[in-house]
């Protein structure tokens, strides 16, 4: 509930559109074109007085339709809620120790702001690279303490979009070429709003095909 909360917040405003969910998992490393260039190492004043380097901003709606591990409906279905104002949500933060900050999208349906897909792009050669992604129902990616996590709600037959049965919060860590699953929590919602059950199995891991 809390996660979903948080969400609705980032995209108050939407109204109408949307996409929908295709598939699930991580994907392999394919090229992306940026609309804009790749940041800098920090400089060496900024490293020594520890200050934070600033991350070059990106178009993320030009990275996801220039992006040929997203399916086409998908990409046609990116439309904006209202005026320019598209469902998406950009973070910017080191995950698999690039030179450049690595990007994390989140795209989410306009009418309730339910995220339905997570992809990570890393610099590489002046270009970003899909290093990451996971389309589902109720998905969103943040970046921890140089960790990735994935929160997807977990719905029982019958949960209205706006109270499921609990939650799946999935920890990702860049391990070499890709990220690899390091821990997996399950949390169940309080039976007192909505029902249903769930089977608190954990899932199978989910990286990214060589």
């Amino acid at each position: 509930m809390a996660g979903l909360a948080a969400v609705g917040v980032l995209v108050a405003g939407c109204s109408t559109g949307g996409t929908g969910s295709r598939d699930e998992g991580a994907a392999r490393s394919d090229e992306v074109a940026s609309t804009a260039p790749a940041t800098s190492p920090p400089a060496a004043a900024d490293v020594e007085s520890g200050a934070a380097p600033a991350a070059e901003r990106v178009d993320p709606i030009a990275l996801l339709k220039a992006d040929p591990k997203i399916g086409e409906r998908t990409k046609a279905d990116l439309k904006p809620c209202t005026a320019n104002a598209y469902p998406v949500d950009t973070s910017y933060g080191n995950l698999t120790n690039s030179t450049a900050p690595d990007v994390v999208v989140n795209v989410m349906t306009c009418g309730d702001a339910v995220g339905i897909g997570t992809y990570v792009y890393r610099e590489e050669n002046n270009r970003y690279t899909n290093v990451f992604m996971a389309e589902d129902a109720a998905v969103y990616g943040t970046i921890d303490r140089g960790d990735l996590i994935v929160t997807k709600q977990v719905y029982a037959k019958g949960d209205p979009v706006a109270y499921p049965s609990g939650e799946d919060v999935i920890t990702y860590r860049w391990s070499g070429n890709r990220f690899t699953q390091h821990d997996w929590v399950h949390n169940d919602y309080s039976k007192a709003v909505g029902d249903g059950g769930i089977d608190g199995t954990e899932p199978s891991p989910s990286e990214p095909a060589n």
